[in-house]
């Protein structure tokens, strides 16, 4: 397989891991992989599911004799992910995820323990997702005009897409940029906060982040949106805040909060186009001009991360980025 690490390999029971390395190298740029007790082993490229077909070692569409992942194979990855020590990782565990080196990322499902509201624990895991995390330096390249502007200013930027349209790799490159600077539009770098919830963004593993997210970006992990816009404006005096996914008013009213401090802000939110956030409540203040300038548009169509175009709120245009 063309993009699957060595970290992800060794991450897996040794049967997996067996069946994996004996794939033939092919061009699929592997997104996820999947492993559901007793059901079929799948691993997921370009939004299409493959199936692992046992008679041949080799992947296809279609469900020809497939592996089925025992409960031997999702226990002995659980516990090789959580190097033999899962109470070290119960933390983790109970947001649901845990980070590998190199920024990749498992899901983790089963029977959650309850208690007074909050996750304790998860039991009898039954599913475990890896998400196998990439960047395409450059990527914003394109775009970055219409998010920086004169003085090394940064422009309020929303960008809307549906699932799995490479929105983050968008984003972490955006970051990449304003935080290092980028001589080809003038632009000296500023200080970026970035808040990564879900340590999809920076992809940290034990503190240190192992996607390039720039030389002037600080990162709080695993910590809710609006509370972590209150922490950095707080302590880390930044000239621009990033987040991913903003969904609820609370997320909202933290983004105002933000911007009454002189803070720039880049966002993303899940959605099939303008009219789609227009019609959810608890997002339409997102559409305020004085809240966003640029709008940002992502297709999958050519590719994770690939703009298809850009409302300017303020202008009341559209631009088209390809």
């Amino acid at each position: 397989m063309k993009n699957i690490s060595d970290e992800i390999i060794n991450s897996l029971s040794l049967n997996l891991r067996e069946k994996i390395k004996k794939l033939p190298k092919s061009n699929l740029n592997i997104e996820e992989i999947r492993l559901r007790a007793q059901k079929p082993l799948i691993l997921n490229a370009n939004n299409k599911d493959y199936f692992y077909n046992e008679k041949d070692n080799d992947l296809g569409i279609k469900m020809d004799k497939p592996y089925i992942v025992t409960r031997e194979d999702i226990e002995q990855t659980f516990q090789i992910i959580c190097k033999y020590s899962i109470h070290t990782f119960m933390d983790d565990i109970t947001k649901g995820f845990i980070t590998l080196r190199g920024g990749h990322r498992v899901g983790i499902v089963g029977k959650a323990i309850v208690e007074n509201g909050q996750v304790k624990n998860i039991k009898h895991i039954s599913s475990l997702n890896i998400r196998i995390s990439r960047e395409i330096i450059g990527c914003s390249d394109k775009i970055l005009d219409h998010i920086i502007k004169d003085n090394n200013q940064v422009n309020n930027t929303l960008i809307i897409s549906p699932p799995q349209c490479g929105k983050t790799t968008l984003l972490r490159d955006i970051v990449r940029n304003l935080s290092n600077g980028n001589k080809r539009f003038g632009f000296k770098g500023t200080k970026v906060a970035l808040i990564d919830e879900r340590n999809e963004i920076g992809g940290s593993y034990l503190g240190v982040p192992q996607m390039d997210v720039g030389i002037r970006t600080d990162i709080i992990e695993t910590c809710p949106k609006d509370i972590g816009i209150i922490m950095l404006l707080r302590s880390m005096s930044p000239n621009v805040i990033v987040t991913d996914e903003i969904g609820n008013e609370k997320e909202v009213k933290a983004l105002y909060t933000a911007l009454n401090g002189g803070v720039s802000l880049i966002t993303t939110v899940h959605g099939d186009s303008i009219d789609d956030i227009k019609g959810r409540k608890e997002l339409s203040h997102l559409l305020d001009r004085e809240l966003f300038k640029k709008v940002i548009i992502l297709s999958a169509r050519k590719g994770p991360g690939t703009v298809e175009k850009i409302y300017d709120l303020e202008e009341k245009r559209w631009y088209f980025a390809n």
